[in-house]
């Protein structure tokens, strides 16, 4: 795709802008923990959020402590886990109430540590079992989690790349979106929300529904995140 042109439009001053993480900013990695972060994004992060007078914040699937051990020492507004968890821009932080039950957890753990290549990533809020070591597993993945659930129609499973997530419904990154806008240095501007995957779609939703935009790093940056990371970087001026 090295010469697919990006078409994501150029940031504007009056944008508030939410940046998903893993397949945004950084590229995938096989687990979690080996994700990259490229020399410079730290800079570029910093930057633009001083351009939009503090009206960037990171929208990720990761736990709040994951996020910030990889944007350190930067510390941004960030909806965690989905939505679970929200830093606001004071930094005064809102945690969603009902996470997983115990039984549930151990009942995961137990059957997927007999799947080799199967890695289980374990939150406060939610638990996602990814299978890109072992994708003959999707299947078997995802049946796991359905018989957990078990008919609890308070929880979903959510599609990632290479992975199923469980969790508690309404905690997405959309609502986490809405209670940002509600909020200085966000309320009045323009939603702009940048994400890769199945997880991202009701980030998008609400912020085309906010009169804002939704760019897919598939179809706005040739589905690289260098070219978001460098999108951002030019205009920050890093």
């Amino acid at each position: 795709m090295a010469n697919t042109p990006t078409i994501a439009p150029p940031i504007e001053q009056n944008w508030a802008l939410f940046l998903d993480i893993d397949g945004t900013l950084l590229d995938i990695a096989p687990t979690p923990e080996a994700v990259v972060v490229p020399e410079g994004l730290i800079a570029s992060l910093e930057a633009a959020s001083q351009k939009l007078g503090g009206a960037l914040a990171v929208v990720s699937g990761r736990p709040l402590i994951s996020i910030d051990a990889l944007l350190a020492p930067l510390t941004l507004p960030a909806a965690a886990e989905h939505g679970a968890v929200l830093r606001n821009p004071d930094g005064l932080l809102q945690r969603a109430g009902g996470g997983l039950p115990l039984p549930w957890r151990e009942n995961i753990r137990e059957v997927a540590a007999t799947w080799e290549g199967v890695v289980i990533d374990e939150k406060p809020h939610s638990v996602a079992v990814h299978f890109r070591l072992a994708p003959s597993r999707e299947e078997d993945v995802c049946r796991l989690l359905q018989q957990v659930i078990n008919g609890h129609e308070d929880y979903e499973i959510l599609p990632a790349k290479m992975a199923f997530e469980l969790r508690r419904k309404g905690q997405h990154k959309g609502a986490a979106i809405e209670s940002f806008m509600a909020l200085s240095p966000f309320a009045g501007r323009l939603p702009v929300f940048i994400g890769d995957d199945f997880t991202d779609e009701d980030g998008f939703a609400v912020t085309r529904a906010m009169g804002g935009k939704g760019l897919h790093v598939q179809d706005d940056f040739a589905g690289e995140p260098s070219r978001v990371r460098n999108w951002l970087s030019q205009w920050a001026g890093t």
